[in-house]
């Protein structure tokens, strides 16, 4: 059984302990692919470093998270040009919009999202969208660039049944992760009214960890319990849960 963690922020602080250790429990659970978003440029030299420790199961992207765009967003847009004209990421991400802690940077963040997508359809990479409290303003966007050329991951997502069938609508996967498992996530309720092969795995570590972790450091060993959770909704065995979520988080990486 191969699971895939296609979102994993395993350079984190939070693993500087033990961040051997804890992919080595991950990879002992049958996890053997880590996609690890960018957040700013000060985590590059760490995501380079975990790729080189792991070549074989860390695949890195490149971009500004939403809660990093500050006024001096343009030096950290050139940082991200640069580095993708470098060398080989596998998305564009994370990227987005988040008003759930400050709306100061709104339209930052609105021109960093839309300029990173345009830089993902130059390089023929996914994107991997972080959206929290800005659905709205992030399917306006996705409205404006939608075609052939765009594609990738509503990491996390937390939306309706509604909103699921938009996203996938701009032909984007759904990143589930911890938040199924709690009481009140919502998403378990409608999940098995989309298909399967629009979703794919995550965890979001070191964060949302699933119950019964729910409140401790986020692992991704601990996909395997989103995974148990998806095998009851579609009635599935896990293994087949595995196999078709990894199948779909190669056919938006390529990999």
């Amino acid at each position: 059984m191969i699971l895939t963690d296609t979102h994993t922020h395993l350079y984190s602080e939070a693993f500087d302990q033990d961040r051997d250790e804890a992919i080595q429990k991950a990879m002992e659970s049958g996890v053997k692919r880590f996609f690890i978003p960018a957040i700013d440029s000060t985590y590059t030299s760490s995501m380079l470093t975990l790729e080189e420790a792991y070549p074989d199961n860390v695949f890195l992207m490149m971009g500004l998270h939403p809660t990093h765009v500050k006024e001096d967003y343009h030096v950290e847009l050139v940082h991200i040009e640069e580095m993708l004209a470098q060398r080989k990421f596998y998305a564009v991400g994370e990227i987005g919009i988040d008003l759930y802690w400050d709306k100061t940077f709104l339209k930052e963040q609105q021109h960093a999202f839309k300029h990173q997508i345009q830089l993902a359809k130059k390089y023929k990479l996914p994107i991997v969208i972080h959206c929290r409290g800005a659905f709205d303003e992030v399917f306006e966007i996705l409205e404006e660039q939608k075609g052939d050329d765009l594609r990738g991951i509503f990491h996390c997502f937390t939306g309706t049944l509604e909103q699921a069938k938009l996203a996938i609508s701009y032909n984007m996967k759904l990143g589930i992760g911890g938040v199924v498992t709690f009481k009140n996530g919502k998403i378990d309720k409608f999940l098995s009214e989309i298909d399967i092969e629009n979703i794919v795995l995550e965890t979001d570590a070191p964060y949302l960890a699933p119950t019964p972790f729910r409140g401790k450091r986020n692992e991704s060993a601990y996909i395997v319990n989103v995974a148990q959770k998806l095998a009851e909704i579609y009635n599935k065995d896990i293994a087949e849960i595995a196999e078709i979520t990894t199948r779909n988080s190669e056919s938006v990486f390529g990999v």
